[in-house]
C-alpha cells in the first residue's frame, strides 16, 4: 500500500510540473536558482543518507533488531531520508507549494505507516525493541545518540538491491532539470504558475 500510495504522489507530482511553471521568476529570479540549490542539496543528503542506512540493514532488516549507525539517532532513518529527498525532489520544481505539501502529506501518512512497523517489531523482539524505543527519537535523528562499530558485516547483492531504489531520487530530479529546459523552449506550455 505504500509503494502505491508513493507512487500515485509522484505521478500527480509529475502531471503537475508538465504544466506548470515557477511563478518566482517573474517576481524574484533568484529564487527559483535558490530553491534548485537547497533541492540538489537535500536530494544529495537523503541519497547519502539511505545509502547509510542501507548497509546496516541489506540482509538484516527482518531478522535483526539493528540499533547502531543510523539506527542509533533515528528509529526511522530511512523514512527520514525519504523524507528529506522528497521535500528536495519538489522543491525541484523551484517553487515552495510543492515542497510544503509533500512534506506536509509524508508527515501526515507516514506516522500511520511506522506506527504498523513498530507493531511489528514490538511483536517480533519485545522487550529490545521496546527499551529501544525508550531511548531514540521515532523520527528525526538525534545526532548526539550516534553509536558505529569499527566493522560491520553488509551483504552485498541485497546492498545493490538497495543502491538502485535510491537512484530514483537523482533521476527523478534531472527528469524535472529536463521538463524545465521542456517549458523553456515552448515544447511543453506552462498552464499555470505555482509560487
Amino acid at each position: 500500500m505504500r509503494t502505491r500510495f508513493t507512487w500515485v504522489w509522484a505521478l500527480g507530482f509529475i502531471f503537475v510540473c508538465l504544466f506548470s511553471g515557477s511563478a518566482w521568476e517573474s517576481v524574484f529570479p533568484i529564487v527559483p536558482h535558490f530553491l534548485l540549490g537547497i533541492s540538489i542539496a537535500l536530494v544529495a543528503c537523503s541519497i547519502c543518507g539511505r545509502m547509510w542506512c542501507s548497509v546496516y540493514i541489506a540482509g538484516y532488516k527482518t531478522d535483526q533488531l539493528i540499533q547502531s549507525g543510523p539506527y542509533s539517532i533515528s528509529r526511522n532513518p530511512l523514512y527520514f531520508f525519504s523524507w528529506l529527498g522528497g521535500i528536495g525532489i519538489a522543491m525541484g520544481s523551484q517553487t515552495i507549494l510543492l515542497p510544503a505539501i509533500v512534506a506536509v502529506a509524508f508527515l501526515i501518512y507516514y506516522p500511520w505507516v511506522i506506527a504498523s512497523e513498530e507493531a511489528v517489531l514490538t511483536d517480533r523482539h519485545g522487550e529490545a525493541f521496546t527499551n529501544y524505543k525508550a531511548k531514540v527519537p521515532r523520527f528525526f535523528p538525534a545526532w548526539s545518540l550516534l553509536s558505529e562499530p569499527e566493522d560491520y558485516a553488509m551483504k552485498p547483492i541485497v546492498f545493490r538491491r538497495h543502491i538502485c531504489q535510491v537512484i530514483w531520487f537523482a533521476l527523478f530530479l534531472s527528469g524535472l532539470a529536463f521538463i524545465d529546459g521542456l517549458h523553456a523552449a515552448g515544447v511543453l506550455p506552462v498552464l499555470f504558475w505555482i509560487y
